[in-house]
Order: structure tokens, then sequence, then C-alpha cells
């Protein structure tokens, strides 16, 4: 079906696209998706995972979907970026596709309908299974942006099945700060405090846009404070050539453009923790290959978005098949014995 809607929906301003295909997942009348194939289940961090395919944070900024999602076929979902209080985000126009290069950017600005919102989505559907995380944010106008994610996580931690850590945002002025050394074993320090005994496990998401000495500097504040993985990576400020008129928009770029760098960056940071952080790994993800090769670069789960605003739903279950296909290909009886 997706193929006679697109034209539809890429006739809407993109943000009104994305909020019509919400409503339609909110009626509920989403097919479920068919059963994974047995050798795509696996563990990251203690998460028993049905596949390794995950919608990654931004689309569902407010856990008001993420039930449809898995029954799209996803292995895990991820809500948010959730900030402490309401805030409208950016003004618009905020969302641009660059249909020429299969590509986004996105300067939305954390929009959020606050952690009180995202609080009773979450309660409502405790019980449910399936694999749901919430990604944090910070107010843009916060004083202490490191207690932001202190009082999300304390709020949110015990209705979710992990927590990551959103400091890479590029549409947050002064939010990457808080990826330099100093500041990223402060925030780490108090998150991990207000976790206290609490199982959950909880990630950190990082920017594929590093300084060389960057790389160590990140990966030694996560293991020594105890984070149980990092995501790689966020969206990128950088812009490799591109041919759509909405390439000087600023903002964050996702989509296929991104899946150089984020690769990159995904191999530099398997090489910096030698495999004692798990990786989950997101950028320009659009195929089974994509995934595999993630996979094999050392990533145990990967999440996807911008691809399903050009493929559709469909996607995730394309990649899941073309996933197992090549597993069996290169005689790995499971994702766990391709990471790395």
């Amino acid at each position: 079906m997706f193929a006679y809607l697109r034209p539809l929906l890429f006739a809407l301003d993109p943000e009104a696209a994305h909020n019509v295909t919400m409503a339609a997942l909110k009626s509920g009348l989403m097919r479920q998706a068919p059963a994974d194939d047995p050798i795509l289940a696996t563990t990251l961090a203690g998460l028993s995972l049905p596949n390794p395919i995950g919608l990654a944070a931004g689309f569902d900024k407010d856990a008001e979907v993420p039930d449809a999602m898995l029954r799209l076929g996803f292995g895990f979902v991820e809500c948010g970026s959730v900030c402490p209080r309401p805030q409208p985000g950016n003004a618009k126009p905020r969302l641009f596709r660059l249909v020429e290069d299969a590509a986004v950017i996105n300067r939305f600005g954390f929009n959020s309908k606050g952690m009180d919102f995202a609080h009773a989505r979450l309660s409502a559907r405790m019980g449910k299974p399936g694999i749901v995380g919430i990604n944090l944010g910070a107010n843009k106008d916060s004083e202490d942006r490191t207690g932001d994610y202190v009082s999300g996580l304390r709020a949110l931690a015990p209705l979710a099945s992990y927590v990551t850590v959103n400091i890479s945002s590029p549409n947050t002025p002064g939010l990457r700060a808080l990826q330099d050394s100093a500041a990223l074993a402060d925030l780490i320090a108090r998150v991990m405090a207000a976790r206290g005994a609490a199982q959950v496990p909880v990630f950190v998401k990082v920017a594929p846009d590093q300084g060389e000495a960057d790389w160590a500097t990140i990966t030694r504040a996560c293991i020594d404070g105890g984070v149980d993985g990092l995501i790689v990576s966020n969206t990128t400020i950088s812009r490799p050539a591109l041919a759509s008129r909405h390439a000087g928009e600023t903002g964050g770029l996702s989509g296929k453009p991104l899946k150089p760098l984020a690769l990159a960056a995904l191999q530099r940071f398997r090489s910096e923790t030698g495999g004692a952080l798990p990786l989950i790994a997101v950028g320009g993800i659009s195929s089974g290959q994509d995934a595999y090769d993630r996979i094999r670069a050392g990533a145990g789960a990967v999440q996807l978005y911008s691809a399903l605003v050009y493929e559709g739903p469909g996607l995730v279950t394309r990649i899941k098949a073309e996933l197992a296909a090549l597993l069996r290909r290169d005689g790995f009886a499971n994702v766990a014995e391709a990471v790395g």
C-alpha cells in the first residue's frame, strides 16, 4: 500500500505527513508482522530481543505508539527524546525531505510534551510485552541540563526497558558540550547514582562528528562510569555532497548520506571499547546488508528511522529477511556470533 500512499504523503509538508502517519498508527489498524526468524533472536545489555532491528528515537517522541511499531516487526522501540518540561521546539519549518539524496534534515529542537505525558503513556502500557526504551533530553532553557537527565531517569526508568541519555542532538545549543570529558564524567556519575539499584540498562547516544581526541575520552568516561552501552550515532552537522535544494538547511542530517560517517564512527568506538561496551548502530541503515555490515563491524543491534520515510513500514520485514539470509550464508547460527 505504501507505493500508493507515498505520493499523497510526499505532497504534504514533512511534519504534517508525520502527524498523519502517527494518527494512522493510533487507529490500531496496523497488521501484526510475521513471526521472527529464530536466527534473529539476540541479547543486548541483558535485554532479550526477538530481532536486532530497532526504531530509533525521534519517530515517537512522546511514547504514543510504541506497541503499534512493535506490531510492525521492530525488535525494540525507542521513544523520545522526552524533556522534563513541555516545550514546543524550534520554529517551523523544521523538517526537510532531501528526496534526491534519500535523506532528511531536522532541527526540531527537542519538541516534547514533557515527562508527565510520557509517564502516563508508559504507565498505560505496563505489563504489555515488547522492549520499549525511553530517550531523555534536556530543556533548552534549563539551568542544569544534567539535572534534567537525572529527573527524567528517576521518573521514567521504572516504566522503560532501558534509558538513553541523548547528549548529541545538534539542535539544542550547547548540548553537545556535555560530551566533553569533565562534563560527561559528571553527567554519567549523577545519572548512574540516580538509577540506584534499578536494573534498567542506561545507554549514551553520541554524535558522529567527534574530534580526534574525543573518541577515547568518551569511551573511557562511559566504561569508568558503568554505562551499559553506546548508541552510535546521532545525526550529523556535516554536509557531504548533496543534490537536494534543501542541502543548505541547518540541523541534523540523517538517511543515506550519513551511512559512511556513522559506520566509521561505529568502527572507531568498537576499536576504542575493545568490545567492552555493547554498541547499537544508527545512521543510514536501509537494507539487510546495511544492518549486517554494522553487526559485523561490532554492533549488537541497529536502529533506523529516516529510511521509513522513503521505504514505508514494509522495510522492517524486508530487512529482517535479508539479514537472516546473510547470517545463514556466512555460517552464523545467530546474530551474536556475527558481532564484530
